[in-house]
């Protein structure tokens, strides 16, 4: 499947960047690494008339400490440099963890944590070749106006697949957003709007900047289980990502985030009033896994039933928070 037709932009900065956006507003799309919108446009999902490289502007790059303990990530900072990080793996190991399961080395070479984040929702009505898609009428994703996972509903139900969002959620991650209007900062948890076909709240003159974990996160202990039916290279069917602290053996600021279940990436409620503040038990943890599985909304249709994605969701919680209370 050959690319369309498309003007390569190459702005030297963010402000040029953010001006080419506001100028071809509705026309265009960015690019960084690329791994997720050369395949998407190979397939005819995306037409835009002219592309927007990033890739050049400094700016956006790099892992940065704040004055006040927090700590700035680069909207193109690789997922390598993430993954690898010294900073981030004694202050917010969680991240690491996520990092490092995303797609194989050369794509974590090339794929960035604002890509991650920004990631297009997937589902195999949607992910087709354009020959596919017209065959089955198309989806209300693209094209058409049924979800052929749920008929009935009227909202798209493409799971969101990132792997490193679910663990930012339990960091309480915060990202910045720059326009021709100025830059703005935004919870993490409220850039997310639960409907696959607007699957975010970013305007087409908006751009993703940065990510800032918060100095109160730091230290907390994270881990991070990913289901997949290849040990590379393919999205999560399943994430659980789990940070807590612990005080005398009691937990602290313990949350659960979960990826590729639902239309976007969510925290589990009602974890804090099951944990905070108890030791933790294989019954606690258990409990914990039953909450997680009633969050995990899998209908996206793939090798692997909804049940067991949903099961699997249930097992990797508790086997994630068993793991954090070992040492």
């Amino acid at each position: 499947m050959s690319l369309p037709d498309f003007k390569l932009l190459r702005p030297p900065s963010l402000a040029d960047a953010v001006g080419q956006l506001s100028h071809h507003a509705g026309n265009i799309r960015v690019i960084a690494g690329g791994t997720d919108l050369l395949p998407s446009m190979r397939q005819k999902l995306f037409d835009s008339q002219y592309l927007l490289d990033i890739r050049h502007i400094g700016e956006l790059k790099g892992i940065r400490s704040q004055s006040d303990g927090a700590v700035e990530i680069g909207a193109l900072t690789p997922l390598t440099a993430i993954e690898h990080s010294d900073v981030l793996r004694r202050q917010y190991p969680v991240l690491c963890e996520a990092a490092k399961t995303v797609a194989s080395p050369v794509l974590r070479n090339m794929g960035t944590i604002g890509g991650n984040i920004c990631l297009d929702t997937r589902c195999l009505w949607y992910n087709q070749s354009l020959a596919w898609r017209k065959s089955c009428g198309f989806c209300i994703k693209k094209d058409g106006d049924l979800c052929h996972v749920a008929p009935s509903s009227t909202k798209c139900w493409a799971a969101f697949s990132g792997d490193t969002p679910p663990a930012l959620l339990c960091l309480d991650a915060e990202i910045e957003i720059a326009s021709a209007a100025g830059v703005r900062r935004t919870k993490l948890c409220d850039f997310y709007t639960g409907d696959g076909l607007e699957y975010r709240k970013l305007q087409p003159t908006d751009l993703v900047t940065s990510v800032i974990l918060p100095a109160s996160a730091a230290g907390s202990r994270g881990a991070y289980r990913k289901l997949r039916v290849r040990g590379s290279i393919d999205y999560p069917l399943a994430g659980v990502a789990v940070v807590m602290k612990r005080s005398n053996g009691h937990v602290e600021g313990v949350r659960i985030g979960l990826t590729a279940v639902n239309p976007a990436p969510l925290l589990v409620r009602g974890v804090t009033e099951l944990l905070e503040g108890k030791r933790l038990t294989e019954e606690l943890a258990e409990a914990a896994g039953d909450l997680a599985a009633k969050t995990a909304k899998p209908l996206t249709t793939s090798s692997l039933t909804p049940e067991y994605r949903r099961e699997m969701i249930r097992v990797f919680t508790k086997r994630a928070l068993l793991s954090l209370t070992l040492n």
